[in-house]
């Protein structure tokens, strides 16, 4: 139905396209006469028309005017119809200047190519102004829009487009006050944040859609807090870093959530750069089943690199990131890998048989309090895993190796810091030769990833609490996981040789305020319980150890510093016979 719909629309237009040319014409001869034409003036100007309208249908077909090319009344559009004219034209023009002199003038055919094309754009602009008009009496979600840049323009005509009906657009608000009363498909820019008050109950607003991708979370959480008295709903568009190709979808709008709301960034990368880096290269993940390892396949696979492979113990979690991926689930991909990083011959001969020009090992095991509890677990995968997939990595030839860290590892008090701390040493510590670049890249928490303290307090609350905090006085360090992975992607690029680089991640958030502010969100009276620090716990980390230094020479939200290096198989030499805790912390310290 349709595709009936569309063929016959398009058949309209070729109509209607036709029938200008053929009234074009003649009208063209009776302004040309001041309406007293000579006799057979008419008939001529009839025939041309017809002659026009045939190689005008010719002309348009050729350049797919008329097989779903452009958006009817788009700029596009616009611009195919009036080339198409103007050829019509010019040929007609040369034509009867090229034949004898009759009492057909030869200035007709530019006088009625105007009229053509006036006639042609009115139309469809007619008909797309009747559509837009239809789309916003359409029953839906009244939805105030903030932000009339280039997004909050996809974002409208998406919803006039959806046949669905799901919103319905009311207006703009914009901070900018040269935006005030600026039109978008017929939507105009009705205030400011400063009007939201009235504007929610002079438009009987239901959602508040906010079309800004770097929004930043402290301006978003002022907005959500003014929403939730007001009884809107907030909804936001990803991030900058998850637009793919720069396009909003309306499948892409979602309810603003507490990682929107703590870890939202301004996040500024160089696109070209990370696409050279990637495009056409053998790329090989580690962890590719974690938070950190799924999401840097995600982004990934948007560079084109000639393979991509992705490898992790965890059947289920391949499973899961090559829905993600392509939809299949089917894990027949020659791209998934299943093996332990621990198994270091069955690591070779996945380095030998992929020969990855590029490695990001995000494989890791990384929940402290167990790891207080089981130190030498810490030690099987974190360090031995590490070195184990360093030896393949060196052995395969890879060009850059990027090895994941976390803030742990700075000044390091726990068996997870001690662990993360090797791998950076053992990372700094491989050779070069000038031909490999193996850097480390250090950041904190990440919102939205698998037992993180978001997710912990989200099902605390939907429990009826208590929500359980250490300490009131525990800060961290918070970034949205894919904000998180594109800066990993930038500081792959731009690290050198044995440095590791630590990603900016804002100001440090109370745990407790972030508890707060989740029970206030859901609208349930729920105790806050203090637990105490865990063992290995701080009450506050740091991204830069107190004997590093860290400067930014190439990117202002990337710093760069340098640990000791340590030679491979070190840890795996000592392991046998030894207290992993206290091996940990020795190897942590140095030589």
């Amino acid at each position: 139905m349709r595709s009936d719909t569309w063929a016959g629309r398009r058949l309209l237009q070729a109509s209607w396209d036709a029938f200008s040319w053929i009234v074009a014409v003649p009208v063209a001869l009776l302004l040309r006469y001041d309406f007293e034409p000579p006799r057979n003036a008419l008939l001529i100007g009839l025939v041309a028309g017809a002659a026009a309208a045939a190689l005008h249908l010719l002309t348009g077909s050729v350049f797919h005017l008329y097989r779903g090319r452009y958006v009817v009344g788009s700029f596009d559009e616009v611009f195919g119809v009036t080339m198409t004219t103007l050829f019509v034209g010019a040929v007609g023009s040369i034509v009867f200047f090229v034949l004898p002199a009759t009492e057909f003038p030869r200035s007709t055919f530019i006088l009625a190519t105007g009229i053509a094309t006036g006639s042609m754009l009115g139309a469809r602009f007619f008909w797309r102004g009747a559509r837009q008009q239809s789309a916003l009496r359409r029953e839906g979600s009244r939805t105030l829009i903030y932000g009339a840049g280039d997004a909050g323009s996809q974002i409208v005509n998406l919803m006039l487009a959806d046949r669905s009906g799901k919103f319905q657009p009311v207006g703009f608000i914009d901070d900018d006050h040269n935006k005030q009363h600026l039109r978008r498909y017929g939507i105009r820019v009705l205030g400011t944040v400063a009007d939201l008050d009235d504007l929610v109950s002079s438009y009987a607003v239901d959602t508040v859609l906010v079309a800004i991708a770097n929004i930043t979370a402290p301006r978003l959480l002022d907005l959500d807090r003014q929403c939730n008295l007001l009884g809107v709903r907030v909804q936001v568009i990803p991030t900058a870093s998850e637009i793919v190709g720069g396009a909003v979808k309306l499948g892409d709008i979602s309810d603003v959530t507490e990682e929107d709301l703590m870890g939202r960034r301004p996040i500024h990368t160089d696109e070209g750069q990370i696409t050279d880096f990637i495009r056409g290269r053998r790329v090989l993940v580690t962890g590719a089943g974690g938070s950190i390892g799924s999401e840097l396949a995600r982004q990934l696979a948007r560079y084109a690199p000639s393979r991509l492979v992705l490898l992790d113990r965890d059947e289920s979690a391949l499973h899961a990131v090559q829905l993600t991926l392509d939809g299949s689930g089917t894990l027949t991909s020659q791209d998934l890998y299943l093996a332990d990083i621990r198994d270091a011959p069955r690591v070779r001969e996945v380095f030998s048989e992929v020969a990855p020009e590029i490695v990001f090992h995000a494989a890791a095991l990384k929940h402290l309090p167990l790891l207080e509890r089981f130190p030498e677990e810490a030690l099987k995968t974190n360090v031995c895993g590490t070195e184990n997939v360093l030896a393949a990595a060196q052995g395969a030839d890879v060009s850059v190796f990027v090895n994941i860290s976390t803030d742990k590892a700075a000044d390091p008090t726990s068996v997870l810091g001690y662990s993360k701390l090797i791998t950076e040493r053992v990372t700094a510590g491989m050779p070069s030769n000038g031909a490999a670049k193996y850097v480390s890249v250090r950041f904190g928490n990440v919102l939205g990833s698998r037992g993180s303290v978001i997710e912990t307090f989200r099902y605390q609350i939907s429990h009826g609490g208590p929500v359980t905090v250490t300490d009131e006085r525990v800060t961290r360090y918070f970034m949205t996981v894919s904000e998180a992975v594109h800066l990993v992607l930038q500081a792959s690029v731009l690290g050198r040789h044995g440095e590791t680089l630590i990603l900016d991640m804002g100001s440090p958030l109370a745990i407790v305020e972030i508890a707060r502010h989740m029970i206030q969100r859901s609208g349930r009276d729920i105790d806050i319980r203090f637990t105490g620090l865990r063992p290995g716990e701080k009450l506050d980390e740091v991204l830069v150890a107190s004997a590093e230094s860290a400067d930014r020479p190439l990117h202002p939200l990337i710093s760069h510093t340098s640990v000791q290096g340590t030679p491979l198989h070190q840890a795996a030499d000592l392991v046998s016979g030894h207290d992993p805790r206290a091996l940990l912390k020795e190897l942590s310290q140095g030589e």
